[in-house]
C-alpha cells in the first residue's frame, strides 16, 4: 500500500499526536506527492457528511467560500468541502441529486451523448446514516436504497476493481480532477494538485488507495476546501457541493441576509 508523504489527523496542530489516535478520527486528511500530486480526505462518519446546493432563499451557494461562511454562522464549521458533480448553467445538477432526503433531480439514465458525464459506465454516490453506496447508474437503478444524500456523476473511474476501459494510457488530456472512492464503508475524496489524465487518476484510486469502485466528480473546475491542508479553492463557481461538518454549540445568531 502506498504511504502518503504527509499525514494529517483531525487535530493537525498537535505535532506530537500519535498515529493510533489519528487513525481513530472520523476524518483523516493527507497530501501525497507520488504517483500523482494530490490531497486526500478519508471520511468514516457519514452523519457529518452532507450535500448542499441552494440556500434558504433559493439562491445557490455557488462557491465553497460562501458555503463555509454560512455553515460557520450556523455553528457548523467545515472540516472539508468539495464540488460534488456536474451541473447546468443554472447550477442545477445534471443527474440524480438528493439533499437531506429531498430529491431535487431524478436519476439520469441516458447512456449516449457528449461530455464526461455520459462516458459509460457513470455512477451514483449515495448514503444515509447507516450505509454508503457507490455504484454504476445501472446498478443503482435496480436497488431500493433510501438515501439521505445522493449525487450522480461520471464516468466511473474504477468499477468492480477494474479501471474504466474507455481510458487510454497515452491520453493527452491533462486536467486538475477530483473524485471519490469507496472501500470498507469508508470514502476517499481525492483532488489532484497537478493536471492528470483519466487513466492516471483512476490508477491512483485502484493501486494507491486500493478501492474497488471510484467515481469521477469533475475536472478543470475541481475545487476543495481543506483547512487542515491550508487549501482554500475559493474563486470557482460550483453547483452541488459536499461538506463535512459537525455541529458545535455556540452563541452566534445565524442571519440569512441574502
Amino acid at each position: 500500500m502506498y504511504k502518503p508523504t504527509l499525514w494529517y489527523g483531525l487535530v493537525l496542530s498537535w505535532v506530537g499526536i500519535s498515529m493510533a489516535l489519528q487513525a481513530d478520527a472520523d476524518i483523516e486528511q493527507w497530501r501525497v506527492s507520488e504517483p500523482i500530486q494530490a490531497d486526500v480526505v478519508k471520511v468514516k462518519n457519514f452523519k457529518a457528511l452532507s450535500l448542499h446546493l441552494y440556500q434558504s432563499n433559493g439562491e445557490p451557494y455557488a462557491t465553497l467560500t460562501h458555503l463555509a461562511k454560512r455553515m460557520r454562522q450556523a455553528c457548523q464549521p467545515l472540516s472539508f468541502a468539495m464540488n460534488a458533480g456536474m451541473f447546468h448553467s443554472d447550477y442545477s445538477a445534471v443527474g440524480l441529486y438528493v439533499e437531506d432526503g429531498q430529491q431535487l433531480q431524478s436519476l439520469n439514465r441516458a447512456t449516449q451523448g457528449y461530455g464526461n458525464f455520459l462516458i459509460q459506465p457513470n455512477g451514483v454516490l449515495a448514503w444515509n446514516d447507516q450505509e454508503v453506496r457507490l455504484q454504476s447508474t445501472a446498478e443503482y437503478a435496480k436497488n431500493t436504497f433510501n438515501p439521505r444524500y445522493a449525487t450522480q456523476s461520471g464516468p466511473m473511474l474504477v468499477h468492480q476493481g477494474q479501471i474504466n476501459p474507455n481510458f487510454l494510457k497515452d491520453a493527452s488530456s491533462y486536467k486538475i480532477r477530483n473524485g471519490v472512492g469507496l472501500k470498507n464503508q469508508q470514502l476517499y475524496f481525492v483532488i489532484s494538485n497537478q493536471p492528470v489524465t483519466f487513466y492516471q487518476f483512476a490508477t491512483f484510486f485502484k493501486e494507491a488507495l486500493g478501492v474497488d469502485d471510484a467515481l469521477y466528480l469533475d475536472g478543470s473546475l475541481s475545487s476543495a476546501y481543506i483547512p487542515a491542508l491550508n487549501r482554500h479553492d475559493a474563486w470557482r463557481r460550483l453547483g452541488p457541493m459536499l461538506a463535512y461538518s459537525e455541529f458545535e454549540p455556540c452563541n452566534k445568531v445565524f442571519v440569512d441576509s441574502n
